[in-house]
């Protein structure tokens, strides 16, 4: 059975396909030069220069790859396909932590643009994953290690919509 892909927005694969094509040219060519600099010093048996120019190249490849592949996996989620209907990859949430009677919102986005800090938070989190397929005047309980978390989902808006 194909394995599903995950989603991502649309800005996310563009950040991931911004750094795969800078460590394909640009940095590609500048540990090459590294290498070629660090090869006129002689022996490189004791080059630390040398070994050193080396694992930054082992280092930007295998992130090539894993870039490569992690690309090809992911299916970006069209503006046309997210729907305010219910939480989604591309929606902002807002909800109400029933508890202690705070709101807070959400962009609800891939595993690769997650970023908590900035209340961007990941389909395949606890919250996140717990919060999707859910519509405005849910309530939702999520278990974390702290305990179960109970909101109810607020408002719901296409995260591109926001005005940055």
């Amino acid at each position: 059975m194909a394995e599903q892909k995950r989603l991502i927005t649309k800005e996310g694969l563009q950040k991931l396909q911004d750094e795969l094509d800078r460590r394909m040219s640009v940095d590609r060519n500048e540990i090459a030069k590294e290498i070629e600099f660090a090869r006129s010093y002689g022996d490189l048996s004791e080059n630390a220069e040398y070994t050193e120019a080396k694992n930054k190249q082992t280092e930007n490849e295998t992130r090539i790859a894993y870039l490569q592949d992690e690309i090809a996996s992911l299916e970006v989620v069209s503006e046309e396909d997210i729907s305010t209907e219910e939480v989604q990859v591309g929606t902002t949430v807002k909800i109400k932590n029933t508890d202690k009677k705070t709101t807070i919102e959400y962009a609800i986005v891939g595993a690769n643009e997650s970023d908590p800090f900035n209340n961007r938070i990941s389909d395949e989190s606890a919250v996140g994953h717990a919060l999707v397929g859910h519509k405005v005047g849910e309530k939702v309980e999520v278990d974390v290690p702290a305990g179960t978390l109970h909101f109810k989902i607020l408002e719901i808006h296409r995260t591109a919509d926001e005005t940055h």
